[in-house]
């Protein structure tokens, strides 16, 4: 089939911490768990929250670490469930003005070579939506840079440099077509759409069963939890 250009990858600045850390643990390298948080300053204005690796958190914000870690003990919950407790996150929510809309489960997978394919029952195959007032492209400007967004029948698949400049995914899929494996297709496909070898993230509700299957399907594994909180 054909389709759109894939997404290039150009070189830039060195990255940030955070994205240091993501990278490594794309690779299967994690924080060791020894019940530690690391805090961080925000990679931008615009990101900042929590990730929660198997005993060890990563808190991204450019609130004082003093204050932060005097929150955490204020949860007086186990330590290392402590930077997902509702009263830390509240804490951190109220002292940043800033929200949440839900934890999620996060996922990487690396980008594959070739062109993505989908299945002949399709009419058409993925094709790019170059429109900017797209109300899918508007939509994901909001959280993410370099967006780009395609499209099949009854499917979508948005890509979009993300929390530190991770390259991020969202797929969506229409009700109708739902339980044929769309949502699977689709995310594999994304994993066609960056250079080889490039790490794609996704963040996925823990309560999205229908998804998580679809990207684990598509082989992305689960690495951490995550809670971005957003700016007004």
């Amino acid at each position: 089939m054909t389709t759109t250009a894939a997404v290039s990858q150009p070189k830039g600045e060195p990255p940030p911490p955070l994205r240091r850390i993501l990278d490594a643990a794309a690779r299967g390298q994690f924080p060791p768990p020894d019940g530690a948080t690391t805090v961080l300053p925000q990679p931008s204005h615009r990101d900042a929250g929590v990730i929660a690796f198997t005993a060890h958190s990563v808190i991204f914000t450019d609130e004082d670490p003093a204050w932060v870690r005097a929150a955490l003990a204020a949860t007086a919950c186990d330590a290392l469930a402590a930077t997902m407790n509702p009263r830390f996150l509240t804490a951190l929510m109220d002292r940043t003005g800033r929200t949440t809309d839900t934890i999620d489960v996060l996922h990487t997978a690396t980008a594959l070579p070739g062109a993505p394919s989908l299945p002949l029952t399709l009419p058409a195959p993925l094709q790019e939506i170059r429109d900017p007032g797209h109300p899918r492209v508007t939509r994901a400007r909001k959280r993410r840079d370099e967006v780009r967004v395609w499209a099949a029948d009854g499917g979508v698949v948005v890509l979009g440099r993300g929390i530190a400049g991770r390259w991020e995914v969202a797929i969506e899929v229409a009700e109708p077509v739902r339980h044929q494996g769309l949502g699977r297709t689709l995310a594999r496909a994304a994993r066609h759409l960056l250079p080889p070898d490039t790490p794609l993230w996704a963040q996925v509700s823990a309560g999205n069963a229908r998804s998580l299957r679809a990207f684990h399907a598509a082989g992305y594994r689960p690495v951490a939890s995550e809670a971005l909180l957003t700016a007004p």
